[in-house]
């Protein structure tokens, strides 16, 4: 029998049906009045999702694309930057600041541990010079399931007056509340194989007013990653650059599945499915990377104790087509992740369970009760469904 694969990594994530069909239709061309009208909707819609009335524009990349062009949009070359590093992606951010000769000041965290927002308060305090002219971080830590306090973070960052705000949101966008406007964030980057649910190919990047008069004075190197081009053809409702046009098809069909959800209900549902997983886990006898209090909604990162999670991938994929995540770096084979961002859905999380189960039963025989976590997982969701 044909494979019948389901995805559950924390990116790419499941595609709905109707998505795929859409982008399966003939490509048109980018500077016709039909793709003009295409753009014009997705770009409301993107204001919508992102909670914003910004610029949020739209770069043919990955979500590292977003975060290369916050960098050169907004800084010159030694510019001194506040840098958050807890896991992978917050790694990524001092690796891509230091690779332009910025002067990078890291915070850091135990990976597993979020960062510590009273300590940006105490470094942005103590800099009356005002030397600092940008905090960057990552909100959802896809490495290792740790979900950042942003809003306590970007007040700190707001206090300073002159410090920019540059956030990693590419697995919170479209799955945990981000008021960008409320919350006064200047930069946010995502990536739409996450939470838009679409395949791989475009990256996001929001733009406060403030964000753009940076970029006025930027110097850093930058050309199609200049942001003042595709401000300047977005008011047109055009792109720059020659765009991924069937992936455009696929986002404006995306959005308007999430704007008939709603964000309040899509948010619930992520919350609820992390919940679930969490609670499975737990029951199962395996222990949950993150610490408790600030699990990501987006990812569920879970540590293997007395097996290899090289072993339960296999499994999990050759005898359940089912895909999930190893740990990356020194957390190769010492966590195993599962992705619950996006088109995912109850029904998915009570298979996911039922499947972990029986194949922890294989590899762990004697140390699992089949049933209990799945149980566990029913009973989570069913009275949140209550509330």
């Amino acid at each position: 029998m044909q494979d019948k694969l389901t995805l559950m990594t924390p990116g790419p994530t499941p595609v709905p049906e109707a998505v795929l069909k859409v982008m399966g239709c003939h490509p048109i061309g980018h500077r016709s009045r039909e793709f003009e009208a295409i753009i014009q909707e997705i770009s409301g819609q993107l204001r919508w999702l992102h909670q914003t009335s910004n610029d949020v524009l739209i770069i043919t990349g990955s979500g590292t694309a977003a975060m290369e062009a916050a960098i050169v949009n907004t800084l010159k070359s030694k510019d001194r930057i506040l840098c958050g590093d807890n896991g992978k992606f917050g790694e990524r951010w001092v690796e891509l600041a230091r690779a332009y000769g910025l002067e990078v000041e890291v915070i850091r965290s135990p990976w597993g541990q979020p960062l510590d927002s009273e300590a940006f308060g105490v470094v942005l305090e103590a800099d009356t010079e005002k030397l600092i002219k940008a905090v960057i971080l990552t909100h959802s830590e896809t490495s290792t399931g740790v979900i950042n306090d942003l809003k306590s973070i970007s007040k700190h960052v707001n206090s300073h007056g002159v410090a920019l705000s540059i956030v990693d949101c590419v697995t919170s966008m479209g799955v945990v509340n981000v008021p960008i406007d409320v919350w006064g964030i200047d930069v946010v980057c995502s990536g739409s194989q996450k939470g838009y649910m679409i395949p791989p190919g475009l990256a996001f990047i929001a733009m406060s007013p403030r964000a753009w008069q940076y970029q006025e004075n930027s110097t850093l190197p930058k050309f199609y990653f200049n942001l003042s081009f595709y401000r300047k053809t977005s008011i047109k409702n055009s792109s720059p650059f020659t765009p991924a046009i069937n992936l455009y098809f696929a986002l404006k069909e995306a959005l308007t599945i999430m704007r008939q959800e709603g964000l309040e209900s899509i948010f619930k549902r992520h919350d609820e499915n992390s919940r679930a997983i969490q609670a499975a886990v737990k029951a199962m006898g395996l222990s949950l990377y993150a610490c408790d209090g600030y699990r990501s909604p987006s990812v569920t990162a879970i540590q293997t104790i007395d097996f290899e999670a090289e072993l339960l991938l296999s499994l999990m994929r050759n005898k359940l087509d089912i895909l999930l995540a190893n740990g990356q770096d020194h957390l190769k084979g010492r966590i195993f992740r599962i992705g619950h961002l996006g088109f995912v859905s109850n029904r998915d999380i009570l298979t996911i369970v039922a499947s972990m189960e029986s194949v922890l039963d294989t590899i762990r025989p004697g140390k699992v009760v089949l049933g209990r976590g799945l149980a566990a997982a029913i009973n989570e969701l069913s009275s949140r469904a209550k509330d």
